[in-house]
């Protein structure tokens, strides 16, 4: 079987928008906290956006799954702002690649970091699961 990202290649992009609502600020999750688009919800667009970038390029069954993330939140969001979050593939090792992550919220940068991702094989996935 041929490698699951042998079509997959450094400087690909992928881009994920969101509004921020009221459901995805901290403030919706914490009380006395700001209405805010909250650190968890900036991180998942940019996992969105990470996947996005190369999920054209995978074979049938296969997806990436995050592993790790290295963000940081810079500015707060209000609700009513579009955040959009950008991806780039950085490197490639094996089944593993690591991606420059952003987010804009049209007026400035409010996140940036790094996020490694790995390729796995829907199917096989869930028979482990299923066995545990």
């Amino acid at each position: 079987m041929a490698e699951p990202l042998e079509n997959v290649r450094v400087g690909m992009l992928g881009r994920h928008e969101v509004v921020v609502t009221r459901e995805l600020t901290v403030g919706a999750q914490l009380d006395g906290m700001p209405l805010v688009f909250s650190t968890p919800m900036m991180i998942l667009a940019m996992e969105m956006a990470s996947a996005a970038a190369v999920a054209p390029y995978l074979p049938a069954g296969w997806v990436t799954v995050g592993s790790e993330v290295n963000i940081r939140h810079l500015a707060p969001t209000p609700v009513g702002r579009t955040v959009a979050a950008t991806a780039r593939v950085l490197e490639l090792s094996g089944r593993s690649l690591l991606l420059a992550v952003e987010a804009h919220d049209g007026i400035r940068k409010v996140g940036d970091g790094t996020h490694r991702r790995g390729a796995i094989n829907l199917e096989s996935f869930a028979r482990r699961l299923a066995s545990e």
